[in-house]
C-alpha cells in the first residue's frame, strides 16, 4: 500500500510524459489523475490507521548507499507527521488534477503539464516519506526542479520564463545552506538517518566548533542552516521573491504549490527536525522572528496587489509566516494543524480565482472586474466560504487554527511570544482588510471590464467547480473535526514525530484574547466594504497624502530593486568584464583566434610563391633544404 502511494503517481508522469501523444489528451488526463487518486485514498487509509491504530512502519524499498558503517536506504517513514502531510498532498494534487482538466482545455500541451502535476506530486511524496536527510534532499530537489518545469510552462511567454528561473536560483540559494546544513550533520553525527541522528543531539548539545572564525553551538548553526533552506522553499522574508513571479505559471500551478507542496516543505522540515530545533533556544527565536516579520511584511503588500493571483499568493507568503513562528515558539502541533487547515481553503481560493479569471477571459486585475456576484454564484459562494477561513472568521477552519497560533504564542509567556502574538493579531486585521477588498473589488460595486461585454460573463464548467466544491467542505469543516486530534490538552496522536523538550502550556487563554481577534475579522467586513465599494474618495485621498507609503508597499518594499542593485547589477557587470575583456580580449585573441589569424597570415605569404616557374619552387626547396641542414649541424 505504501508503496503505491509513493510510486502511483511517477508512473503516471512517465506514461503521460513519453507516451501522451499516443494516449491522447483525455487518456492522459484521466490517466494521471486516477493514479493520483487512488494514492489519495490510500493515504487517507493510512491516516486512519495512524488515527485508530496508532499505525507506524518504515519500509525499505532498498539500500542506496553502503560504504563502511554508513548506511542510507530509501525508505517509506509512516508515523503521524508523515500521515498528516500524505493526506494533505496527494488529496490536494487529486483535486488540483481534475481540476486541471477543466482550466487547461484549451491548452495543446495537456499531457506534458499533468506529467509534470505528477512528477510534482511525486517529489513531494518522496520528502515527506523520507527517513533520512539525504532522502529528503532528493525530494527536496524534485520539487525545486519540478517548479521551474511548471512555472515555465509556457516557455514562449518571457514573463514566465524568467519566473521560473527566479524560483530555481532563489531557491539554489536556501539550498546551498541546508546542503552544509546537512553535510555538518554527516561530518560530526557519522549518520544522515533521522533516528541515530536525533538520539545523538542531546549528546552534543554543548558542542561548540569554530565556523567562519566564529565560535558557535554546532546544533544552533545546524539548525539555523536547515532553515536557511526551509526559508527558500517556503518563501520567508529574505528569500521570498519568487513567490508573487511564480504566479506567471498555470492557476492549478500556483494551487498545487501555494497550498500543498513546495511552500510546506519548509515548515515540514522544521517540524520533522524538531528534536534538533528543541536544543538551540537561538535558532527557534530565529525562526519565530522571521515568520513574524514575513507574515506582516506580505500582508501590508496584499493590501494594495491588484493582480488577483498575487494577492492571494502574498497571503500564503504571510500565512507560511504563521506556521514559522508557531514552530519558532515550539508548538510545532500547532504549526502543522495550520497547515493542514490552511492546504484546503487557500487551494480553494487559487481554484476559485482560477474560476474567476476563465470567466473574465483570462483578466486577472481586479479593477477590472466588478459586479458580477450574480452571474458567477457558485465561484462567488466559493469564494466567499475560502475568504471567511483565511480571516479566520468564527467557526471555520482557519479561526481554529490560526487563533490557536497567536494563543499558544501568547500562553508561552516570553517577550518573543508577546511580539508574536500581538503581530499576529495586527496581521490577521490586515488579512481580513486586503481578503475583503479583493471579494468586492472582484464581485461587487460597478463592472468594469472594457474587453468583455458583462452578458459574456458565465460560470466555470463543472470539472473546475466540483472540486473546488470538495475543498469548500474542507475549509469548513476541518478546523471544528480535526481540533482536538491536533492540537488538543490531551491528544496523544503525534506520539514520537514531534519532540516537546518544553512542555507546551493549555491554559485557557484570557477572554479578550480569544475575542479580540475574531471581533477584529468581523469589524473589517463593512470598513473593508466602506473603504473600497462605499466611498472610494477616502482611499485616494489618502494615498495622495501617502504617496511615499504607497509606493513603497506597491513595490513590495522595495526588495526586487535592492537585490538588483547589490546582486545582479554588480553581477553582470563582472561578468561582462571577464567575457569581454577576458574571454574575447585575451583568450579568443591570443587562442583560438590569434592562431588562426597567424595561420591565415602565412598561407597567404605562402599563396605568394605558387607562381607556376619552375625557378621558384627550386628556391623555396633551395631555402627549406638550407633550414633543415642548419637544424641538423646545430643540434
Amino acid at each position: 500500500m505504501e508503496y503505491a502511494i509513493i510510486f502511483l503517481p511517477l508512473i503516471g508522469s512517465i506514461i503521460s510524459g513519453f507516451f501522451g501523444k499516443k494516449l491522447g489528451d483525455n487518456y492522459s488526463q484521466i490517466l494521471t489523475s486516477l493514479f493520483v487518486g487512488i494514492s489519495a485514498i490510500l493515504s487517507l487509509f493510512i491516516f486512519y490507521e495512524v488515527l485508530t491504530q496508532n499505525y507506524s512502519n518504515n519500509k525499505s524499498i532498498y539500500t542506496w548507499i553502503s560504504s563502511g558503517n554508513f548506511h542510507v536506504n530509501w525508505s517509506i517513514n509512516i508515523d503521524p507527521l508523515t500521515s498528516v502531510m500524505l493526506v494533505v498532498v496527494s488529496l490536494i494534487s487529486t483535486i488540483i488534477h481534475v481540476y486541471s482538466i477543466g482550466y487547461m482545455s484549451h491548452d495543446k500541451h495537456k499531457p506534458r503539464f499533468m506529467a509534470y502535476l505528477s512528477l510534482f506530486t511525486f517529489a513531494m511524496l518522496t520528502l515527506i516519506t523520507a527517513d533520512n536527510f539525504l532522502q529528503l534532499f532528493f525530494g527536496w530537489e524534485g520539487v525545486g526542479l519540478c517548479s521551474y518545469l511548471l512555472i515555465g510552462f509556457w516557455y514562449k511567454k518571457p514573463a514566465a520564463n524568467a519566473a521560473a528561473i527566479k524560483a530555481f536560483i532563489v531557491n539554489r540559494v536556501g539550498d546551498f545552506g541546508f546542503a552544509i546544513g546537512i553535510f555538518l550533520i554527516f561530518f560530526y553525527y557519522g549518520t544522515v538517518n533521522y533516528n541515530e541522528v536525533f538520539d545523538q543531539t542531546g549528546l552534543l548539545k554543548e558542542k561548540e566548533i569554530i565556523f567562519l572564525g566564529i565560535e558557535v553551538n554546532l546544533i544552533t548553526l545546524i539548525c539555523l542552516l536547515l532553515f536557511i533552506g526551509a526559508m527558500g522553499k517556503s518563501a520567508q522574508i529574505l528569500l521570498h521573491t519568487w513567490l508573487p513571479d511564480a504566479m506567471e505559471g498555470p492557476t492549478p500551478v500556483s494551487a498545487l504549490i501555494h497550498a500543498a507542496t513546495m511552500v510546506t516543505a519548509g515548515v515540514f522540515l522544521v517540524v520533522r527536525c524538531s528534536p534538533l530545533f528543541e536544543y538551540s533556544e537561538v535558532a527557534l527565536n530565529v525562526v519565530a522572528i522571521i515568520g513574524m516579520v514575513t507574515a506582516f511584511f506580505a500582508a501590508t503588500v496584499a493590501l494594495v496587489q491588484n493582480d488577483i493571483k498575487k494577492i492571494v499568493a502574498y497571503s500564503t507568503c504571510s500565512q507560511l509566516g504563521y506556521m514559522f513562528f508557531a514552530a519558532g515558539i515550539g508548538a510545532y502541533h500547532v504549526a502543522i494543524f495550520h497547515l493542514f487547515t490552511h492546504a484546503f481553503f487557500k487551494a480553494l481560493l487559487f481554484l476559485g480565482s482560477g474560476c474567476v479569471i476563465h470567466s473574465f477571459n483570462d483578466e486577472q486585475d481586479i479593477r477590472s472586474m466588478g459586479g458580477v456576484w450574480k452571474k458567477i454564484p457558485m465561484t462567488y459562494a466559493l469564494m466567499l466560504i475560502g475568504t471567511l477561513a483565511l480571516t479566520g472568521f468564527p467557526f471555520l477552519s482557519g479561526y481554529y487554527s490560526k487563533d490557536a497560533i497567536i494563543e499558544f504564542a501568547y500562553l508561552k509567556g516570553s517577550t518573543i511570544g508577546y511580539y508574536v502574538a500581538g503581530v499576529g493579531i495586527l496581521t490577521a486585521l490586515l488579512t481580513a482588510v486586503y481578503s475583503w477588498r479583493l471579494i468586492f473589488k472582484t464581485f461587487h460595486g460597478k463592472y468594469n471590464n472594457k474587453k468583455n461585454q458583462f452578458s459574456s460573463i458565465k460560470e466555470s464548467s463543472l470539472i473546475m467547480i466540483i472540486p473546488s466544491c470538495l475543498l469548500a467542505i474542507g475549509a469548513i469543516l476541518s478546523g471544528v473535526i480535526f481540533k482536538e486530534i491536533f492540537i488538543g490538552n490531551d491528544t496523544l496522536f503525534w506520539g514520537n514525530s514531534i519532540l516537546f523538550l518544553n512542555l507546551i502550556t493549555h491554559e485557557h487563554p484570557p477572554t479578550w484574547l480569544i475575542t479580540l481577534t475574531p471581533l477584529l475579522v468581523i469589524s473589517a467586513i463593512p470598513l473593508a466594504y466602506y473603504l473600497f465599494i462605499k466611498n472610494l474618495l477616502i482611499l485616494r485621498i489618502f494615498i495622495q497624502k501617502n504617496q511615499f507609503l504607497y509606493n513603497f508597499l506597491i513595490n513590495k518594499w522595495y526588495f526586487d530593486e535592492l537585490y538588483n542593485f547589490i546582486f545582479v547589477e554588480p553581477a553582470k557587470k563582472v561578468g561582462l568584464f571577464f567575457w569581454k575583456r577576458g574571454d574575447v580580449n585575451i583568450i579568443d585573441r591570443y587562442g583560438p583566434d590569434g592562431l588562426s589569424k597567424i595561420v591565415k597570415i602565412i598561407s597567404d605569404k605562402a599563396v605568394n610563391f605558387q607562381t607556376g616557374y619552375l625557378y621558384h619552387y627550386a628556391f623555396v626547396m633551395l631555402i627549406g633544404f638550407s633550414v633543415l641542414l642548419t637544424y641538423l649541424i646545430l643540434y
